[in-house]
């Protein structure tokens, strides 16, 4: 087998396991929008459990970065095999950095508030957050797709 091949091959099973990642992800990011969805006349209740599901999408969207940026991951062969992609792939390593904010500002908005009367605030923002990753999701799937012509929908 030549080296190509191991490459192509090694590549084909990372590609696998982004696609497994990205569909916990998904359901992660559902499991939020669910919870928000949930009666907010739960107060206290319904912020334990909107607090939650964002705890796990952070350790979701931690484990989305490392696997996409690492040397070799996902952005970087996407930079080596289609040049005309680094910018493409330089925006999503960008927005990295403001999701990851924003999730850990909307799971402190949950969690340190001290009382229920911003409930529909925390719902908005929340709100957003999902519109936010779903748009992320959604261009990286792009990207991979003009890169590789492959699917990575991550739909099970």
């Amino acid at each position: 087998m030549a080296s190509d091949d191991v490459v192509t091959e090694g590549f084909r099973a990372y590609l696998k396991q982004v696609r497994a990642h990205r569909a916990e992800l998904r359901d992660a990011v559902r499991r939020v929008e669910d919870t928000l969805a949930s009666p907010i006349a739960r107060g206290t209740a319904w912020r334990t459990r909107v607090a939650v599901a964002l705890a796990n999408l952070s350790r979701d969207f931690e484990d989305h970065i490392h696997l996409t940026e690492r040397p070799g991951g996902l952005y970087d062969s996407a930079r080596s095999a289609q040049p005309r992609l680094a910018a493409t792939a330089e925006s999503l390593v960008a927005e990295h950095t403001g999701l990851r904010a924003a999730i850990e500002a909307c799971l402190s908005d949950f969690t340190e508030g001290a009382d229920d009367a911003d409930l529909e605030r925390l719902r908005e923002s929340g709100t957003h957050l999902i519109g936010q990753l779903v748009r992320h999701r959604q261009r990286g799937g792009d990207l991979v797709y003009e890169a590789y012509a492959v699917d990575i929908g991550g739909e099970g």
